[in-house]
């Protein structure tokens, strides 16, 4: 109980749970988006999505491709190419013991690059909006995984 209530007391481990939980739930988020412009441009991927608005033959002009549904999905696909090694890098480092306004730093970083990332994705703003946010937030987690990499370092 003790070890528990250690990980508890941890300032930066509960600074990362937040921020983690923020951005976790900003990717999932990204799903229910490209589902309701599927919808509401009629547009889908699978026959069998079909059916609510045609059916045989008619429910074929539904199954293409859309651009604007296109883009809610690189932008949900560039989410989890990124925000998946944030969390794991992010969580080792938050229990490397890092200073407190060092990590807050990541943290808040990472975050605000991804919702930038997001926003200049689905509007879409002009390059090099996006292309900033995102070498923003991929940069944060290799300055993580290198200051924890330069202060575990067992090889």
């Amino acid at each position: 109980m003790a070890d528990l209530k250690q990980l508890m007391d941890n300032e930066v481990l509960m600074a990362f749970s937040t921020y983690a939980t923020i951005i976790l739930t900003k990717m999932m988020l990204m799903s229910f988006v490209t589902a309701l412009k599927r919808i509401n441009n009629k547009v889908f991927a699978n026959p069998e999505d079909c059916v609510a608005f045609a059916k045989g033959e008619n429910a074929k002009k539904f199954l293409q491709v859309d651009e604007r549904v296109e883009r809610v999905r690189r932008a949900h696909l560039n989410d989890i190419e990124n925000i998946i090694p944030f969390f794991g890098i992010g969580l080792l480092y938050s229990l490397s013991g890092p200073d407190l306004s060092t990590a807050l730093m990541h943290f808040r970083l990472f975050v605000g690059a991804r919702l930038y990332h997001t926003v200049a994705y689905l509007t879409p703003l002009p390059q090099p909006n996006r292309g900033v946010s995102f070498f923003i937030g991929y940069g944060v987690t290799l300055s993580m995984a290198y200051r924890l990499l330069k202060s575990r370092l067992y090889l």
